[in-house]
């Protein structure tokens, strides 16, 4: 089994309820196991235009689907879900993102793990470090320090989620 970290998102189309329904989509992905969420976090959008506020999380999987199988996964629950992609970095009813796959780094045309973003999103980072507190990268360096200078501008836990 290899432990993964997914980056779930929404703002459209009332976006706590998209992502539990994530969580309970991630729970029924075969040869995988739902390990754990973060707590929801709320986060300014930062994609183009006007958009309203996103609701943001961490999902910890096991699993023995390859990264390739289960991006064609997340694809399709996002799909499922409503997801159109007309617009990068636009308004979505859901975004599911590997940021890890293991240890494993990888590049292809598909795929680019770690996340190449999530260094630089306080909406990623926050999320993974309260699902993962200790966790090493694969360059080595400590999440709770990539955290730490990423800060939280822009980023509020939702207490009642």
């Amino acid at each position: 089994m290899t432990t993964a970290y997914i980056g779930i998102g929404s703002n459209l189309d009332q976006p706590l309820q998209q992502v539990q329904a994530a969580i309970t989509a991630l729970s029924q992905l075969p040869q995988s196991r739902l390990v754990a969420h973060s707590p929801w976090y709320g986060s300014t959008a930062i994609g183009p235009g006007q958009q309203a506020d996103y609701v943001n999380g961490v999902a910890e999987l096991d699993t023995r689907l390859s990264a390739h199988d289960l991006l064609d996964a997340l694809q399709a629950i996002e799909q499922s879900q409503g997801r159109v992609r007309s617009e990068r970095w636009g308004a979505r009813t859901l975004d599911l993102d590997i940021l890890l796959y293991g240890q494993q780094p990888m590049a292809d045309t598909r795929l680019v793990v770690p996340h190449p973003r999530m260094l630089e999103r306080p909406f990623v980072l926050q999320p993974l470090l309260a699902l993962a507190p200790a966790l090493v990268l694969p360059d080595g360096s400590y999440l709770r320090d990539r955290a730490a200078a990423a800060g939280t501008e822009g980023l509020w836990l939702l207490e009642h989620a």
